[in-house]
């Protein structure tokens, strides 16, 4: 995407894709002026995908930010200060990612992101960042490594100091799940897939390691590639290893067909994933034959929050398009995050932004701490969430439906 200026502000705005005025101009070399009510302009960069498979997971995330991005306009969050966002589509590319995380640093106005959705993109991103003392919060990473480096079972370092997430980890994720597959569904015997990602593939871990450990027998295993649709033969084998339910880490893009093509083999058995197979758009990608499947995400169902309520009710009247799908309560809260962590620099400054903002929005960041859409918002020492609850979800009637909720207990 291409870089801000005026005339892409006037046609994202005729396009409906901003729905924020600024209060102030941007100057050319990306900082930002005040206007003539003495507003000065903070930018939220936002990176997920937003074209292609994940797009539906990557518009819920831009459009909560917008959403609390005007919020924060509406309610004089910051004195002295207007938001914006600044969306850049990822395409779910680690190398768009990154070339997204320098043109976010190459604008003095970004304060903050919120993003990526994919772990890998993160990765992708994470020394940019952290170079330039740019926060960033993920409303859905959850791979371990990126908060507690790449030793996380033995030994627990924090890589990059600008990283935060409000998303809880597959540390927890992958257990949690196992927990529920072998305690509660009963099923003793696991074929694991995963599509050789950074985020199945350490979901799959993870979820084998805990399995494993309850009693539960690994009958098989295969790594995909991510770009097929044609899971014939890795059914076959699904079919011929005698497992009770598959456990597949990886999106929905491929889950889906995987789910429909195991159960057109003749094993009429449930599809497990995380939260990157939660989404309505895998129940239509796998037919039918998606009844029973099971998925786990992050939190609690926002629906039944009552702390999300007016969330709910806002982003409905806001007049999206897309839903704001598995993340935008913890995308919401990502951005608003980045904004408390402004308010407290902009308060300790007298009112006004200092010259290094960026590593003091950083330094605030690590002690946020509010109620949030999700419920509690904070972050550890290592910058994850404080916030370590999950949902089990299940499809029936043809479509989610919530069955469990809770958090891993080793």
């Amino acid at each position: 995407m291409r870089q801000r200026s005026l005339i892409a502000i006037t046609a994202a705005l005729a396009a409906g894709t901003l729905t924020l005025t600024a209060c102030g101009s941007r100057d050319d070399d990306g900082g930002s002026d005040s206007g003539d009510n003495g507003a000065t302009t903070v930018v939220i960069g936002v990176d997920a995908p937003m074209t292609g498979d994940l797009s539906a997971l990557g518009l819920g995330i831009k459009n909560a930010v917008d959403l609390a991005a005007k919020t924060a306009n509406k309610e004089k969050a910051v004195d002295g200060i207007t938001f914006e966002i600044e969306p850049l589509d990822d395409q779910g590319q680690p190398s768009v990612g990154q070339q997204n995380a320098s043109k976010f640093v190459a604008d003095k106005a970004v304060l903050g992101v919120v993003g990526p959705l994919n772990s890998s993109v993160g990765e992708s991103m994470q020394k940019v960042f952290d170079t330039a003392a740019l926060t960033v919060v993920s409303p859905a990473n959850t791979g371990p490594s990126l908060t507690q480096g790449p030793d996380w079972r033995t030994k627990k370092e924090r890589p990059y100091k600008s990283y935060f997430r409000t998303a809880t980890t597959d540390a927890i994720q992958g257990p949690f799940a196992a927990q529920y597959v072998y305690n509660d569904a009963k099923k003793k015997k696991v074929f694991v897939i995963d599509d050789k990602k950074t985020y199945g593939a350490g979901l799959a871990a993870t979820f084998t390691e805990e399995f494993k450990k309850l009693g539960g027998k690994v009958v098989g295993t295969e790594h995909i590639n991510p770009d097929t649709k044609d899971f014939s033969s890795v059914a076959t084998k699904v079919k011929s290893s005698g497992a009770d339910v598959v456990y597949y880490g990886g999106e929905y893009p491929q889950a889906g067909p995987l789910s429909k093509q195991i159960k057109e083999a003749g094993t009429k058995i449930p599809l497990v994933g995380g939260d990157g197979i939660k989404d309505d758009t895998f129940i239509k990608l796998a037919g039918a034959g998606s009844e029973g499947d099971l998925a786990t995400s992050v939190g609690a169902p926002v629906e039944t929050l009552d702390s999300a309520k007016k969330f709910v009710a806002d982003y409905a009247a806001g007049g999206y398009k897309e839903a704001y799908a598995a993340y935008g309560g913890y995308s919401y809260d990502s951005a608003w995050a980045i904004i408390e962590a402004v308010k407290t620099v902009v308060e300790d400054n007298d009112g006004k932004l200092p010259d290094d903002a960026r590593a003091k929005v950083t330094e605030a960041m690590q002690n946020v701490s509010f109620d949030g859409v999700t419920g509690k918002v904070s972050f550890d020492e290592f910058g994850d969430a404080t916030n370590k609850q999950l949902t089990m979800y299940a499809v029936k009637g043809g479509a989610y439906k919530d069955v469990k909720s809770g958090t891993y207990t080793g």
